[in-house]
């Protein structure tokens, strides 16, 4: 891509507040320039390949529960006990986040992590699968996430810089995508060939990978952020995100998208099943056509990002995907179904890195474990309420039913945020 040059002015936030953005150059050294840091490019590449394995366990554990229930609520209810434990422990992984270094934090629960990878395996290939078995090894792996989620978050701007954030969170949405792209491909191979064993298995190799990243990290530069008078109290995160309105419309809009909106991957394995009348390759590639929308969006947040308005990037991306999965729950063509997903991917990750951006920006340094805490926390209840809700919608008026009304509900959500993102403007005269 050419390069040019070119002074603008962005808002630093969702709310329009400008700033003046240095002069940029578009190029592929400006699209990667958080890999300009070390420790960046060493959690880069290994959660590559870490994510790589995650979304084919996660691919294989909805296909497998699915060929064994046949159950479109059990399909929603096994992925919300995965999740519910976040809602328990995120909020101390955010405290625990602003009182230690976060790289030990991770170690840590990436190692738990790998553990529970091997368990799923074992329970597969020797046959003692059940849904209950399922839920327990779920459960206690959400524990685990509920600690590592903030951590994570939080330390991404220790690896590189303010300046480098949207630009690093961009490129995190890249290769979460771009695993997401090829993980369940592998996933539906493997499924078809030697079964669901073999995926759980490879995730767990694939957790030394970013392990060994962490290890190799240089963390001695890492200065502890300031401690407040209120770090050590468990609420003081929620306190701050509900007295701070920008905070709070961020959340409020995050929740909300979250339960309706992020849910519709619940129902996938139904949809190319039931709609399409697909087996586990042709449901591979439907996952994998959202996450090359997705890596789509996250390599255009990472190059244009800074020249954007953040609001319009991010209120813009969740009436793409709203609109995008109306078209989905429209249609039983696999190949439309192929271009509303992709579109849908994107417009998803406009949204959610853009919003997890401008959080973490204006927020100071010294809540941060304890904001994003309280985004994790919200992530963590948005999964388990929203795969209910898509399996209960689901079973009660079907697949498509469900996906057209979570879609309607985050469209409307958008536009009440837009309307009190203004009315604070104009009140606060902002």
């Amino acid at each position: 891509m050419p390069a040019s040059t070119e002074h603008v002015r962005v808002p630093s936030d969702l709310h329009g507040q400008p700033r003046r953005v240095a002069t940029t150059k578009v190029s592929l050294r400006h699209t990667f320039r958080a890999l300009r840091h070390r420790n960046y490019r060493l959690f880069f590449f290994g959660q590559l390949v870490s994510l790589v394995g995650t979304w084919m366990q996660q691919t294989a554990i909805a296909w497998l529960v699915y060929d064994i229930t046949g159950s479109k609520f059990l399909l929603g209810a096994i992925a919300a006990v995965g999740s519910a434990p976040m809602m328990l422990f995120a909020i101390w992984g955010g405290i625990l986040a602003d009182k230690y270094p976060k790289r030990s934090i991770l170690i840590v629960t990436q190692i738990f992590e790998m553990i529970f990878a091997f368990a799923f395996a074992a329970v597969v290939w020797r046959h003692f699968t059940s849904t209950t078995l399922i839920m327990i090894i779920a459960a206690v792996n959400g524990i685990a996430l509920g600690f590592e989620m903030p951590a994570r978050q939080a330390f991404t701007v220790e690896m590189t810089s303010r300046e480098d954030l949207l630009n690093a969170i961009s490129l995190n949405s890249s290769i979460f995508n771009g695993a997401r792209i090829v993980g369940p491909s592998i996933a539906g191979l493997l499924i078809a060939s030697v079964g669901t064993t073999m995926c759980f298995f490879l995730n767990g190799v694939s957790f030394i990978a970013v392990i060994a990243g962490y290890l190799m990290m240089d963390v001695r530069h890492i200065k502890p952020a300031p401690r407040d008078a209120e770090a050590a109290h468990p609420l003081s995160g929620v306190k701050y995100a509900f007295t701070n309105r920008r905070v709070r419309t961020i959340l409020s809009l995050f929740g909300v998208v979250g339960v309706f909106g992020w849910s519709y991957a619940v129902l996938m394995p139904a949809f190319a099943r039931d709609i399409l009348h697909l087996g586990p390759n042709g449901y591979g590639v439907l996952m994998s056509a959202s996450g090359i929308g997705a890596l789509v969006g996250a390599l255009f947040v990472a190059t244009f990002g800074d020249r954007m308005s953040p609001r319009g990037m991010a209120l813009g991306g969740l009436w793409i995907f709203a609109g995008s999965v109306i078209g989905l729950a429209l249609t039983s063509n696999f190949y439309v179904s192929l271009g509303m997903l992709f579109v849908s991917g994107l417009g998803m990750l406009l949204f959610f890195s853009t919003s997890n951006t401008v959080l973490q920006t204006i927020v100071p340094d010294s809540m941060r474990g304890r904001i994003m805490g309280v985004w994790s926390l919200i992530f963590g209840a948005m999964i388990p309420l929203g795969s209910l809700e898509a399996g209960a919608v689901a079973g009660w008026l079907g697949t498509q039913y469900s996906l057209a009304l979570g879609a309607t509900v985050c469209a409307i959500a958008g536009l009440v945020a837009l309307f009190a993102i203004k009315r604070r403007v104009a009140e606060e005269g902002t």
